[in-house]
């Protein structure tokens, strides 16, 4: 939970599929899926977080196939657009 008692946060971890890289299309279906919530979504790699709704944000972070990403939001949907996030991660080909 964050400070706030009208706000909620979550966060998971997701690997992308070997082979999968988050380039344009499977980048894209993925902030399709975020910008589904109104909640601020953020994706990172390592150390460097982003933006999960900005598709050119995305592209920076040249994720590659076999790279663990970590999704976080916060808001009233939280835990459902981290859940989504997940799957669609694991579900890109």
């Amino acid at each position: 939970m964050s400070a706030s008692s009208d706000q909620t946060s979550a966060e998971s971890r997701a690997t992308l599929p070997a082979g999968v890289d988050l380039h344009a299309r499977p980048a894209a279906d993925f902030v399709r899926a975020a910008m589904r919530f109104p909640d601020r979504v953020w994706v990172a790699v390592g150390e460097r977080e982003v933006d999960a709704k900005s598709l050119l944000s995305i592209l920076a972070l040249g994720a590659k196939g076999g790279t663990e990403l970590r999704l976080r939001a916060e808001g009233d949907q939280a835990a459902a657009a981290v859940e989504a996030l997940a799957d669609c991660v694991v579900n890109l080909h």
